[in-house]
């Protein structure tokens, strides 16, 4: 018998040409569990990918991520009411202006204060795209046999603001695809999350909601647009799911960032920061 759990792998890789350390998608993660270690409680995890057209996007794509997961980790209402996304909506633009002052201050220290044109950018909002999922054990009683121990089932729910997307997989083939449905929608501007909108009503309804049920063996497969794109136009989904599959932790950073290479250089993936969450389902 398998012991319920789940096991979570965080992978990011820069765009072409680029360093981690100019990678504009973001990842957060908790419990931070090691990949390799079984977590028998609640996950939550969200992907931010920022805007490379809007200044400091890695940092706003970093906060935000950082932000969303922990307080839907602390609160699972901030998927089921408005009042609690929105609550969470003022607390994270809230944050950004102190954080921007602190920049700009240890700019100062550095000897490298901010351009003119610097501070007219840093005035105006950075821009983000926003994916947080929190994953939750349900314990159900076994109907068939007293010895046994309850079966587990997990429920997942999900916040959406931008293209960056969620599968449910189960048996190598997505059940579920949120919140794009179909890959046409990639060519449109998505929504994104603004580091200055103080209107928390309007982001709030904004985003998308949504949830579902796992059972052991499914998996739950977090994306940046570009890497989600190329799964949806797969000819073969299980054949796709089955490569991805074969990363399983930060070791095989390396030879992710190799195969995506390899897909950029068929030109079967756009050049662009990746970002992927897997979280596996286990129990009987």
């Amino acid at each position: 018998m398998t012991t319920p759990g789940l096991f979570v792998t965080r992978l990011l890789a820069a765009k072409q040409g680029n360093s981690m350390s100019e990678c504009e998608d973001a990842v957060y993660v908790l419990p931070p569990t090691p990949f390799d270690e079984l977590i028998d409680g609640a996950v939550t995890a969200s992907i931010c990918d920022g805007a490379t057209e809007s200044v400091l996007a890695k940092d706003w794509a970093q906060l935000l991520a950082s932000i969303s997961a922990t307080r839907a980790h602390a609160d699972p209402e901030f998927f089921e009411t408005g009042r609690v996304f929105e609550e969470f909506a003022k607390e994270v633009v809230n944050h950004w202006g102190p954080w921007v002052d602190e920049y700009e201050s240890l700019r100062a220290a550095q000897g490298r204060p901010l351009k003119w044109y610097e501070q007219q950018k840093l005035s105006g909002s950075t821009f983000a795209t926003l994916l947080s999922v929190r994953v939750t054990p349900i314990h159900l009683p076994d109907r068939h046999s007293a010895q046994q121990p309850p079966s587990a089932e997990w429920r997942w729910q999900a916040a959406a603001l931008g293209d960056s997307c969620l599968f449910h997989i189960r048996d190598d083939v997505p059940v579920q695809s949120f919140p794009v449905e179909q890959v046409e929608e990639f060519g449109t501007t998505p929504d994104l999350f603004g580091s200055r909108n103080h209107d928390s009503g309007l982001l709030t309804a904004r985003t998308r909601f949504a949830e579902g049920l796992c059972r052991p063996g499914d998996r739950l497969l977090l994306m940046s647009d570009a890497l989600a794109a190329w799964f949806m136009t797969a000819d073969d989904c299980a054949a796709a799911t089955r490569e991805l599959l074969e990363y399983s932790g930060p070791h095989d950073a390396a030879e992710f960032s190799a195969w995506l290479g390899g897909l950029r250089a068929r030109r079967e993936l756009r050049n662009d920061d990746v970002a992927l969450i897997r979280i596996d389902v286990e129990g009987r």
